[in-house]
């Protein structure tokens, strides 16, 4: 029979254990996050959703032929179909761009000690490559950034949580990290032309029709018509406000990322 001062012993004992670990973990945890430029870094990281613009009017740009059809002439319409095809294959390599930049932006966090964030995370993107699209502005440039940055997130899974890491991982990915954006940029200007052309023909064929439709005999048909362009008026008026939001979202990430490039210390 165990003798009640030896169980209190075992359970002192034990509770010793738990009580040094804990503390041990609450070290290690906080080896990264005790300092203000960490904190900084975590704040740059919680920007990461406002990158979820670029990644909406990405897949908007993917389905523009399914808006358009309805509103195409036979002609524009073979047009447009023969490029749906490489637009959306092209959109696919568009929409990993904002993948890789927002997986690091997700590694800082974690690196930096912010607990929402798991640094097996960035893993999903590694591995998928893309290719230059040089009508749309993407270059072998931003290919080689891609395939870089892709790297130095394979090997930041592996890095302890503390701050020389964060500044390691921030240093050796500031040029990717800056032509990434740079794709980024011109492939918000390829989804305004492409808005812009959109609305041309949905609004130019509204326009041109309405007028040739007898007043008498297709009220419903004209009234219809008519608050349908009023909405799509509205529609492209809201994609062009959400552009410049992008935009500035974009050119928001890109300040901050800059300057806390610029304060690192030297190596």
């Amino acid at each position: 029979m165990i003798s009640p001062r030896l169980t209190w012993l075992h359970l002192s004992v034990h509770a010793l254990l738990i009580g040094c670990l804990l503390a041990v973990f609450a070290m290690l945890g906080g080896c990264a996050s005790s300092t203000p430029r960490m904190a900084d870094v975590r704040a740059f990281a919680a920007d990461a959703p406002k990158l979820n613009a670029y990644h909406e009017l990405t897949e908007r740009y993917r389905s523009a032929y399914e808006r358009q059809q309805p509103y195409l002439a036979p002609a524009a319409d073979l047009r447009e179909r023969a490029l749906d095809a490489s637009r959306k294959q092209a959109s696919d390599d568009f929409r990993r761009i904002d993948d890789v930049v927002q997986a690091y932006l997700q590694a800082l966090g974690a690196l930096a000690g912010d607990r929402r964030y798991d640094l097996r995370d960035p893993l999903k993107v590694v591995g998928t490559g893309i290719k230059a699209w040089p009508d749309t502005g993407l270059e072998d440039r931003h290919v080689n950034a891609f395939t870089g940055l892709t790297r130095l997130l394979s090997r930041a899974v592996t890095a302890p949580m503390q701050e020389r890491a964060v500044n390691d991982l921030m240093r050796d990915a500031s040029a990717p990290v800056q032509q990434l954006l740079d794709a980024m940029r011109k492939l918000l200007r390829l989804y305004d032309r492409s808005n812009d052309n959109e609305q041309r023909i949905v609004l130019g064929m509204l326009e041109m029709e309405i007028p040739y439709l007898d007043a008498n005999r297709d009220r419903l048909l004209i009234a219809l018509a008519k608050s349908h362009l009023q909405e799509k008026t509205a529609e492209y008026r809201l994609i062009g406000l959400r552009h410049t939001l992008a935009r500035k979202n974009l050119d928001l990430i890109e300040q901050r990322h800059r300057a806390l490039v610029e304060s690192l210390p030297q190596p």
